[in-house]
């Protein structure tokens, strides 16, 4: 770990940093359009525009960094996104802020992919699942930590948007004064989405209804807490809820997904979100059991981002692991576009509790297509294999296909072992 460390801390530390800037943004804009009159239906169109802005960088960023190279990339789209933080204050109309969402969405993803890929270069075969690891924990840690800059200030201000704007800023410099080598970046052409869908219908149509869970949490948690009359405190602790329950349960789940059959797995973690969320929808009104509803929903549910993965990989040969997550981390944005559309449609309906009626659904109906899919198929393998890795669903593509890429590398490297033994039998 202290390799990986010493050879990646200028950019660990400015992911973190930015992290930090991306989870103040998400959850300051859903109160500040309480606070500036914005309806439900308003800010559930802003809150979609950052996935449909990810959803076109996540395709368009490797095109970018092969004609300009990777510093010119992460400095232009660094700039752009601490300028779009100062803009929110001074321009406080809905359109304008959906575009803003989109725009620093799509420069979101543009940096995480120029970030993930430095990362993977900086790591060898020996230390690369370490530094996926770190990686993902640092991104949680800026998420989590970002809450509580929710008190420093006041809401209906500017302060609480000059924060993530300055942290952006320095986020970029550790890495652009960094010593380290730009990598040669060669983007993996991915399986088609009808192929994915054969090899694994339950990895697809799972991934597609978790985008919608992901991000009702990340994009309309902090709107549900306006509507539901929580101070600003209170939403800051709610949102990072969700948070430190993924982090905690992330490491446990992962380890039962290979130990058991992971499509059982599967529909034990979505059942557990539906319940979760159904609990707060009868106990919220107390505030620590709707903490703890969050805690179990956030927990569970975005861990089956990276058991979804590590399922597909079990009817995948190893050269086509890398190709089948990028398109798995597509049909995620699809569903994450559609997520905050459909939960302020029901909060309309049914008021606050519309917000977690939504993740119940989605994730009664994972546990019931994953029970389903097990009256239609066998299990893919006796022993499951080591195919989990920790990944967030706020990642971008190229996370996925190097934490794809490692498995590939350490099956090979099992696989040659193994012969060995067998030959010097």
């Amino acid at each position: 770990m202290l390799k990986v460390l010493s050879g990646a801390w200028a950019l660990l530390f400015g992911m973190m940093l930015l992290q930090l800037g991306n989870g103040m943004q998400g959850t300051l804009l859903g109160i500040r359009g309480e606070i500036e009159g914005f309806s439900t239906f308003a800010m559930s169109l802003i809150m979609s525009g950052y996935f449909v802005g990810f959803l076109f960088g996540s395709r368009m960023a490797p095109e970018m960094i092969r004609r300009v190279g990777h510093v010119r990339v992460y400095a232009a789209l660094g700039s752009f996104i601490s300028s779009i933080m100062l803009l929110y204050p001074t321009w406080t109309d809905p359109w304008a802020w959906g575009v803003a969402r989109i725009l620093i969405g799509f420069c979101f993803s543009a940096v995480y992919v120029t970030a993930e890929s430095w990362l993977n270069n900086a790591a060898s075969n020996e230390n690369r699942g370490k530094a996926l690891s770190l990686y993902m924990i640092v991104q949680m840690i800026g998420i989590v930590s970002a809450q509580g800059l929710m008190m420093v200030a006041d809401p209906g201000g500017f302060v609480l948007f000059i924060i993530p704007s300055v942290l952006i800023s320095i986020s970029f410099a550790p890495v652009l004064l960094s010593v380290s080598p730009t990598p040669a970046f060669d983007a993996i052409k991915p399986m088609t989405l009808v192929q994915i869908y054969h090899a694994s219908p339950l990895g697809c149509v799972g991934m597609f209804l978790l985008g919608g869970v992901f991000s009702a949490q990340f994009g309309m948690g902090a709107v549900y807490g306006g509507k539901a009359g929580l101070s600003v405190g209170q939403i800051s602790a709610f949102v990072a809820a969700f948070y430190i329950g993924a982090l905690i349960i992330q490491y446990p789940l992962g380890w039962l997904s290979d130990k058991m059959d992971r499509r059982l797995l599967i529909l034990i973690a979505s059942a557990g979100v539906s319940v979760g969320a159904v609990g707060a929808i009868l106990f919220g009104g107390y505030f620590p059991t709707l903490l703890m509803a969050a805690f179990v929903v956030g927990g569970l549910s975005n861990p089956l981002y990276s058991l979804l993965i590590a399922y597909t990989n079990d009817f995948l040969a190893h050269e086509d692991m890398p190709a089948a997550a990028s398109g798995l981390v597509f049909i995620n944005g699809l569903g994450a576009v559609a997520g905050p559309l459909t939960t302020a449609w029901m909060m309309s309906v049914m008021g606050p509790s519309g917000f977690f009626l939504y993740i119940a659904i989605l994730g009664a109906a994972t546990s019931a297509y994953a029970a389903y899919r097990m009256t239609q198929r066998r299990s893919a393998v006796v022993d499951p294999v080591e195919n989990y890795t920790m990944v967030l669903p706020s990642s971008s593509p190229m996370a996925v296909t190097f934490a794809q890429e490692y498995h590939v590398d350490v099956a090979q490297e099992e696989e040659a072992e193994d012969a060995a033994r067998l030959g010097a039998a």
